[in-house]
């Protein structure tokens, strides 16, 4: 069954591009922050590693938190500006405030000074992010009910978030040169402003420019305040509740933990195998090597991929799409172990379009099918629609396997005796490296396969079960 996106379910390309641009913002954010904790502040603020662990890891915990909260809060606000765009426009000035102030820290101040500046505005930048992330992805849920015209939004804002995956590998280059900076500490603090600058012009945009659906008669909808806090929460968990019983949805995040877990562990290990592997340790050797080869695996993802699977979704249903190109992911896999030859370098770059349909195809087509999913549980469950909170589980569900995947991946390193201090790598752990950089994303790829095979959310039910929406409350 295929069926035509009528007009007033096309979003219209100024709203896609804004909503792109937030897209652009949330993967900007955590790409630099990431860089900038588990590289520059051991080269240029002489943190130990230990340290600059914990800044990377315990501040999640906030996110599981305040994320649920948020979405809950932005499902049943009451506004003449709508229940997202506010929270947008304000969470994008402040995170990108507390952005600028989080780095502006001296190499030459105490590192337990340090550690804990960085600790206390990280968590403030959070807890800002948070207001600014958990309505936007809301916010695309909502602003179009077309099965189609979902995957369309979708895919337009992945390439657009990819983008800022071209430029983050570039900040282990820009930031050392001496023809730019004096030292690295001077260079994070310029590049944070610059960052947060980015952040608050490109996340205000959608805040202005896209719009949701009219929820001035959204029914159900519950009265947010200090009195009514109790009940608040009484309802959150409730709506929590509902949630895990979504059988569909439980099989996306289940899938998507699996495929992002899996190559989040390893994301780090081409970079080894690079520099250890065919350049025998030396990272001046090695040159950009590791920068471009994350930058055209983007570039591959955003102007390649992305376009073919959101065309695949429209042709075959997302769940074919989802299959199809996670099974070809799994053979960029493993095509991985002839990719790095010293004698032919150009050969890192043969994998990638085969793998770029891994994540490529995750995030394009996870993210339209719980805007599918939503519909569900309003069918189900009645007002008022939760795709705030609904966002806010699937996106917390991605952050704790990229935890998880942060200490897998460095207990795989640990087990096969690989010493980043070390000049160069014995040849056993070479080969084991090599073996864990293809078996383990291939092997939670193709468990995701398993979880997904039978998905029923097709575009069959999902027509019938906007027309059924329609019939009981009209349009939205």
């Amino acid at each position: 069954m295929s069926n035509k996106t009528a007009t007033r379910d096309r979003v219209p390309f100024v709203q896609k591009i804004s909503f792109g641009s937030g897209h652009f913002v949330l993967n900007i954010l955590p790409g630099t922050l990431g860089v900038f904790i588990q590289y520059f502040l051991l080269t240029a603020f002489g943190m130990d590693p230990f340290l600059a662990g914990l800044l990377g890891g315990l501040p999640r915990i906030f996110d599981a938190i305040t994320d649920p909260i948020m979405g809950f809060i932005s499902d049943n606000t009451k506004s003449k500006w709508g229940r997202r765009r506010p929270y947008i426009f304000f969470g994008a000035i402040f995170s990108g405030i507390m952005f600028i102030l989080m780095w502006q820290i001296d190499e030459n101040d105490p590192e337990m000074y340090n550690f804990w500046y960085i600790m206390i505005l990280q968590v403030i930048f959070l807890i800002g992010n948070t207001v600014f992330a958990t309505p936007l992805i809301g916010l695309g849920y909502e602003m179009t009910s077309d099965y189609k015209e979902r995957t369309r939004l979708m895919a337009f804002s992945n390439t657009m978030g990819q983008i800022a995956w071209m430029i983050v590998p570039w900040l282990y280059f820009i930031i050392p040169d001496q023809n730019y900076f004096a030292t690295q500490a001077e260079g994070v603090r310029f590049m944070a402003v610059v960052v947060g600058v980015i952040c608050i012009v490109f996340g205000i945009i959608p805040a202005i420019f896209c719009r949701g659906i009219d929820s001035a008669n959204m029914a159900n909808r519950k009265e947010i305040n200090m009195k009514s806090l109790s009940s608040n929460l009484k309802d959150l968990f409730q709506g929590i509740k509902q949630i895990s019983k979504n059988k569909p949805f439980m099989k996306l995040c289940g899938a998507t933990f699996l495929v992002f877990n899996g190559f989040q562990m390893v994301a780090a290990f081409s970079v080894y195998i690079i520099v250890f592997y065919m350049y025998e340790g030396s990272y001046e050797a090695a040159g950009t090597w590791p920068a471009w080869f994350n930058t055209v695996n983007a570039m591959a993802t955003a102007f390649l991929i992305i376009p073919i699977i959101s065309w695949m979704a429209n042709k075959v249903g997302k769940r074919k799409a989802f299959l199809i190109s996670t099974f070809i992911s799994i053979i960029g896999y493993i095509l991985k172990w002839w990719a790095f030859d010293i004698d032919n370098p150009y050969l890192v770059f043969m994998p990638i379009p085969l793998m770029a349909f891994g994540l490529g195809g995750l995030f394009t087509l996870m993210m339209s099918m719980t805007a599918d999913v939503c519909d569900l549980d309003e069918l189900e469950n009645g007002m008022p629609r939760k795709e705030g909170t609904f966002g806010a589980i699937y996106w917390w569900m991605v952050k704790l396997g990229q935890a998880i995947a942060l200490i897998l991946g460095g207990l795989v390193l640990k087990l096969i005796g690989f010493d980043g201090n070390l000049p160069k790598q014995t040849a056993e752990t070479l080969y084991q490296l090599r073996v864990a950089d293809i078996t383990i994303p291939a092997i939670t790829a193709a468990l995701a396969l398993i979880v997904m095979w039978k998905y029923s959310l097709n575009e069959k039910r999902a027509v019938e079960i906007k027309e059924e929406l329609v019939r009981r409350r009209g349009e939205l």
